[in-house]
């Protein structure tokens, strides 16, 4: 699996793809949601009926949600502390490197191992890009020139493009009138959030764009990895490691050719990375499916409408960003369209 910049988080099949970051990626509402395996992974214990058991879990699961939520909602903020001090392929680098660090810890406690297959590690080389490398480092680029508020609502259009994406690439996901209404109205939220009856006026649109091809990668990831690398066998954990070891081999190539080697490794934006790793990628990947495997992969993904708040609210606050009416409104406005694309028909159970 892998997450998503913000801390969405996608999974394969039998992996796990951000998440929905890493924790490629979900996280997703467009993450847990996409993932079949997921769904498998909860399993035969009524997933999405927490209440069941019984009040000390349900606590335990409320409380993990809480933390997932937090991990993630700061993300954006992590990442704008980061370019303090670091170039953005640096602060990717290291944010896919503490990442990967924590999971194989977690390999080695478990005592699994990571695939074997040249065609899956093929595979895989392909998902860290789309889902780790390329939206991670868009994100923090993106992040040089607008605030860590707007890129968090713009992670919050996954669950639109993968919509949108669906009419195209997967059949077996065909569009209801009310998902394809959320589409509009999500949408509708962007711009309401770029003011677009005002021209765009004060609104990096470089920056905005690659925030939005950031959030565009993860539903072209899932779906790459779910018509891949489906029924490989292997466990998400091993999966997403895998991932996560290529995408910091990937980056560990590339990042010398853009960016100098820092001189100074200043401690406040070394910490913002670590924690951007260590807990936003690694640690929320097994907070993420945990929680599926607890309660199911249908409250697990609400995670996704709770980012852009926490993340809203730390720019806000500890970074002093400033926020006009039409940013909460329009990120409202986006959330209800994510909702909207992610609902399902009611079963009616037919009568005696």
């Amino acid at each position: 699996m892998s997450t998503t910049a913000d801390g969405s988080t996608a999974s394969a099949p039998p992996v796990s793809s951000s998440t929905a970051t890493t924790t490629a990626a979900s996280a997703a509402a467009a993450t847990t949601a996409a993932d079949p395996a997921a769904t498998a992974a909860t399993g035969a214990a009524g997933p999405d009926s927490p209440g069941s058991a019984g009040p000390r879990r349900a606590m335990g699961w409320r409380l993990r949600f809480a933390v997932l939520c937090l991990v993630w909602g700061f993300s954006f903020l992590f990442i704008k502390v980061g370019n303090r001090g670091f170039a953005p392929l640096q602060v990717t680098l290291g944010r896919v490197g503490f990442g990967a660090l924590v999971l194989v810890v977690m390999l080695l406690v478990t005592r699994e191992r990571l695939p074997r297959s040249a065609r899956v590690w093929g595979h895989l080389a392909v998902a860290a890009v789309l889902l780790n490398v390329l939206p991670f480092s868009l994100f923090a680029y993106s992040e040089l020139t607008i605030p860590s508020t707007l890129a968090g609502i713009c992670n919050a259009t996954s669950p639109l493009w993968g919509m949108l994406l669906s009419l195209v690439a997967l059949s077996e996901d065909r569009p209801t009138r009310r998902r394809v209404a959320g589409l509009g109205v999500g949408f509708l939220g962007v711009l309401t959030v770029l003011g677009a009856w005002q021209g765009f006026s004060g609104t990096d649109l470089t920056g905005t764009a690659m925030a939005l091809g950031a959030s565009l990668s993860y539903p072209i990831g899932w779906i790459y990895v779910r018509r891949t690398l489906a029924g490989t066998g292997h466990s998400h954990l091993s999966m997403t490691s895998a991932q996560l070891l290529l995408a910091t081999a990937q980056l560990a190539v590339l990042t010398p050719l853009f960016s100098p080697m820092p001189t100074s490794f200043p401690v406040v934006p070394l910490l913002a990375v670590f924690a951007l790793g260590a807990l936003g990628t690694g640690f929320a990947f097994l907070l993420q499916y945990g929680l599926v495997a607890e309660v199911g992969p249908t409250t697990a993904q609400m995670v996704t409408y709770f980012i852009p708040v926490i993340g809203t609210a730390a720019g806000v606050t500890l970074l002093d960003e400033q926020l006009s009416w039409n940013t909460p409104v329009g990120a409202l406005i986006v959330l209800a369209g994510a909702a909207l694309t992610q609902s399902r028909p009611r079963r009616t159970t037919p009568s005696p």
